[in-house]
């Protein structure tokens, strides 16, 4: 049996049934974690979250009433309204389980319990999860707005953007992983021509290989065994509008020109059919690897590679825009705070300085995952630094420590190596931000052994 896509929070104080769920959920649902207490139940959200919580009714031997159970239903659903709760209880109480559908829960399970019924019941809940939580998760970039920046290079990338939104012209945007590549790819298609019409967005690094050529091209019924009907696929969803493919570095080279084809072609043929359907989109590629690399080492096809580079816009590392980092929190503030219903409305100067001084080896999204769960664990109206949790020792002052007595051929060498790190070995991101051409980086890096 495929496992669902779900996350499942199991909150039991008995170790008999947690021990039994720890065996029983993960055969069906990709992360699962069990905790004994509510107590830590609105922490452990920040940092799991999970699509659905089961919920027992009951944390103490001497009260059965489950107004324990409803309480905690009502808080998860005050702090985050988005989440599935199924209700867990060895009282098959009508009246219970009709009071907590009442205040939100997804449905109820009555101990001792069928394991069939339960996985069902949870696989139903996740499949029912609020369908605007599901929709922000997966957000297509232009529904996010985008945070321009004041420093030299994202002043560059936005005159860029001005100029080529309106155009159809392919647009590969590189960056580490959580730059937001996907918000810039949004905003070019909100400044396009095609802004009325949709942006589909496809992760091309989760499509299997059995599955992508139905996902982006569609199928006919009867085309495979499970084809009981046409579907659609990206490329006809995104007619007329943006296809957005994300992570297509990581697209296997066999299926690599399956894809070329279809650009090439401005056509695409659903699995089990033989019409060609023409196909009108914008496309906008992201990826986090060196693609130039690839194509040297024979990982990615050159000639899809220049297909989908016609303009190239590389956003640096958050480590690179520390001016966007005040603004950027305090938008995340903004949002979850009315998502969690918090009073909370700034940073005071500390909190400011210490969300500067951290590196953001995570980029955004760490920034975002930090700003959400200060927000919900805060207590007052401003976020102080005592609200942040960060992790120890990653201050931008460690990054590359100088002793001071260093060579000036010590202090380049030392910048080179931290560029490559930073941008996993890709010269012509190495070159630019080091402001030197790639021959002469080739030099240097002859020089000093890299």
């Amino acid at each position: 049996m495929a496992k669902s896509k779900g996350k499942i929070l199991v909150v039991d104080d008995n170790s008999g049934i947690r021990a039994a769920l720890k065996l029983l959920l993960p055969m069906h649902f990709a992360q699962v974690e069990l905790i004994p207490s509510p107590k830590e139940l609105v922490s452990r959200m920040a940092e799991f979250r999970p699509d659905v919580v089961l919920l027992d009714m009951n944390f103490h031997t001497d009260i059965n009433t489950g107004n324990e159970g409803l309480y905690w239903l009502s808080e998860i659903k005050r702090v985050r309204p988005d989440i599935e709760v199924v209700l867990f209880t060895a009282y098959a109480d009508i009246q219970l389980a009709v009071e907590g559908m009442k205040r939100g829960a997804f449905d109820f399970i009555v101990k001792p319990w069928d394991n069939d019924r339960l996985v069902e019941t949870l696989k139903a809940a996740y499949e029912n999860r609020s369908k605007e939580a599901r929709e922000e998760d997966a957000a297509p970039a232009s529904t996010i707005p985008m945070l321009w920046g004041k420093g030299q290079a994202m002043t560059a990338i936005r005159r860029t953007v001005e100029k080529i939104s309106t155009t159809d012209a392919t647009v590969l945007i590189t960056g580490e992983n959580g730059t937001g590549k996907d918000v810039l790819a949004g905003e070019i298609h909100r400044m396009s021509l095609r802004a009325m019409k949709p942006m589909v967005c496809v992760d091309a690094g989760a499509l299997t290989e059995t599955l992508f050529e139905s996902e982006l091209f569609g199928h006919v019924k009867g085309a495979f065994t499970d084809a009981h009907a046409d579907h659609v696929g990206k490329f006809e969803q995104a007619d007329g509008g943006t296809l957005f493919l994300d992570e297509i570095g990581n697209i296997p080279l066999h299926l690599q020109a399956k894809l070329l084809r279809a650009l090439q072609n401005r056509t695409i043929t659903r699995v089990g059919d033989t019409k060609a359907i023409p196909i009108d989109i914008r496309l906008i590629c992201a990826t986090n690897k060196d693609l130039e690399k690839m194509v040297r080492d024979g990982e990615f096809r050159e000639d899809l590679y220049y297909r989908i580079n016609t303009m190239h816009l590389h956003l640096p590392a958050l480590r690179e825009r520390t001016d966007e980092i005040t603004p950027l929190a305090e938008m995340f503030i903004a949002k979850y705070a009315d998502r969690y219903r918090r009073t909370v409305k700034g940073l005071t100067p500390d909190a400011a300085d210490l969300l500067k001084s951290h590196i953001w080896s995570g980029n955004i999204r760490e920034l975002q995952n930090c700003i959400e769960k200060a927000v919900i664990m805060s207590e007052g109206e401003t976020l102080t630094a005592s609200d942040i949790e960060l992790p120890q020792g990653r201050t931008s002052s460690q990054e590359t420590p100088m002793s001071g007595n260093e060579t000036l051929e010590e202090t380049e060498e030392k910048a080179i190596r931290a560029a490559m790190a930073r941008f996993g070995g890709n010269l012509s991101m190495v070159a630019r931000s080091l402001e030197i051409s790639r021959p002469t980086l080739y030099a240097k890096l002859k020089k000093y052994n890299i």
